[in-house]
């Protein structure tokens, strides 16, 4: 007993948040975009749920079979990772190949089926072992307790080296934007220096002709 809140302790200082729930509301033209930034070769889970205005209630109801979303996913190199349409309720799921910002896109998938028509859509993203069903593994691998915490823990501590590789990945590219932008600005002050220094000395000629030319010297 003392062994298993031992563990529950540590799994929840350990635990990192890395899933939100939220809903929104988007007309029959609209487009939704999330930015999620993702370590590389992480598990991405996004369950929705669509429902429908009713204008008699004022309220939202459970939307119709025919309404569905189209869900667009890119990566951090703005290539499209999954693009299809979904049903009204679903669960997407794909895996990041590349650390950075993956920009989650959804839209109805008709401009005629709801009439104008305002829909809510309820949207929660997990990320990591966040996405990972614990209850299922231990169904099927017939854990016990202890175990699934020990599964978990590995989980977690897997995860957090990859937000830490991530971190460092950020701090790499930040580095070399840094360093870029400081060369830029030194050539650009170089340049500048050099292009005074020749106007100078032209105006320079320029005058010592100017007074030869009137004999003022």
């Amino acid at each position: 007993m003392k062994m298993s809140c031992f563990f529950g302790i540590l799994t929840f200082i350990t635990c990192v948040h890395f899933s939100f729930g939220l809903y929104f509301h988007i007309a029959e033209t609209e487009r939704k975009c999330f930015i999620e930034e993702v370590p590389d070769e992480t598990t991405v889970i996004v369950n929705y749920k669509v429902e429908l205005y009713d204008p008699k209630s004022g309220g939202f109801m459970p939307s119709s079979p025919g309404i569905g979303m189209h869900v667009e996913v890119r990566d951090s190199d703005d290539k499209i990772i999954l693009s299809r349409v979904y049903s009204s309720e679903g669960r997407i799921s794909f895996t990041s190949h590349t650390p950075g910002e993956h920009v989650i896109c959804m839209y109805s998938n008709s401009t005629a089926w709801f009439s104008g028509s305002q829909l809510r859509v309820h949207l929660d993203i997990q990320v990591g072992e966040h996405a990972i069903d614990y209850a299922n593994v231990a169904q099927k691998e017939k854990l016990t307790e202890l175990q699934l915490r020990i599964r978990q823990l590995l989980d977690q501590v897997e995860q957090i080296t990859k937000e830490q590789n991530y971190q460092r990945y950020r701090e790499e590219r930040f580095r070399q934007t840094s360093e870029s932008t400081n060369s830029r600005v030194l050539w650009w002050s170089i340049a500048q220096t050099v292009v005074l220094l020749c106007m100078g000395f032209w105006q320079m000629r320029h005058l010592k002709s100017f007074f030869e030319a009137k004999k003022l010297v």
